[in-house]
C-alpha cells in the first residue's frame, strides 16, 4: 500500500513588537486607519487579541509605533549640507512616504508620545535650518510653512480621482463636456492648455510650489541677518 507523507507543520513566526507594528502598518495601508483595531490586527497575525497586549499596551501605542515607522522611511536632512538641497530632499521624501501611507497625513503631528525616529527627524530638520543661519523664530516659521505645504499637498494628491502622468484626461474630458455653455471659461482654459497636455502629472506641481517657498525663505534669511546663535 502506498504510504502518505504527513504534512510538515509550518513553523510559526514568533510575535515581537516589531512584527506587530509592521503588520499594523500593512493593515493600515491596505484597509485604512479606521480598520486597524486590536481585534483586526490579531486576526491578521493569526493570534488572539490578548496575545498582542504583551507587546503593545493599546491602540494609541500602535499608532505611535506606526507613525514612527513612517518617519523612519524618510532620510534625515544633514546640518552639514546645503540647507536648500536638504529641505528639498526631505520634502520629496516626506511626500513619497505619505503616498505610500496616505492614512498617516492626519497623524504625523498628533502623537503625544512620539518615537525615536520621529524625534530624530524633527531634530535633524530643525538643526539643518539652524546651521544655515536661521534664527530660532525663523526656524519655527520655516518648519511650520514647509510641513503645512507638504502635508497639504499630500492630502490633496491622495483625494484626486486620478493618479500619475497622463491620467487626468479620463476624468477631466467628461467634465469639460458640461462646460459647453461657456460659463466657466477659465476652467476650460486651464484644462485644455495645461491639464490635458501630454505628460501632465499633478505631482509635478509639488516642485513648483516648494521652490517658491524655498525662494521666500532664502530672501527672509538674507534680509533678517540672522545669527545661528540667536
Amino acid at each position: 500500500m502506498p504510504t502518505t507523507t504527513p504534512p510538515v507543520p509550518q513553523k510559526r513566526v514568533p510575535l515581537s513588537q516589531e512584527r506587530v507594528l509592521e503588520c499594523a502598518l500593512a493593515l493600515a495601508d491596505e484597509s485604512g486607519i479606521a480598520a486597524l483595531t486590536i481585534r483586526s490586527l490579531a486576526q491578521r497575525m493569526g493570534t488572539k487579541p490578548m496575545s498582542l497586549y504583551y507587546y503593545v499596551a493599546n491602540k494609541d501605542e500602535i499608532l505611535d509605533g506606526i507613525v514612527d515607522l513612517v518617519f523612519s522611511e524618510v532620510e534625515l536632512p544633514s546640518p552639514a549640507g546645503d540647507w536648500r538641497e536638504e529641505m528639498t530632499r526631505r520634502a520629496h521624501g516626506m511626500r513619497e512616504a505619505l503616498k505610500r501611507h496616505p492614512w498617516a497625513v492626519g497623524l504625523l503631528e498628533s502623537r503625544a508620545s512620539p518615537g525615536a525616529a520621529t524625534l530624530r527627524h524633527h531634530d535633524a530638520t530643525l538643526g539643518t535650518l539652524r546651521a544655515a543661519g536661521f534664527s530660532v523664530q525663523l526656524t519655527a516659521h520655516a518648519y511650520a510653512l514647509l510641513d503645512s505645504y507638504i502635508y497639504g499637498f499630500a492630502l490633496q494628491e491622495a483625494a484626486l480621482p486620478f493618479d500619475g502622468r497622463d491620467t487626468a484626461a479620463e476624468i477631466t474630458t467628461p467634465i469639460l463636456e458640461r462646460f459647453s455653455t461657456g460659463e466657466y471659461p477659465h476652467m476650460v482654459e486651464i484644462a485644455v492648455e495645461h491639464v490635458l497636455k501630454p505628460g501632465y502629472d499633478f505631482g509635478d506641481e509639488f516642485g513648483f510650489g516648494l521652490n517658491l517657498i524655498l525662494d521666500g525663505l532664502s530672501r527672509s534669511i538674507e534680509t533678517s541677518g540672522s545669527d545661528p546663535k540667536q
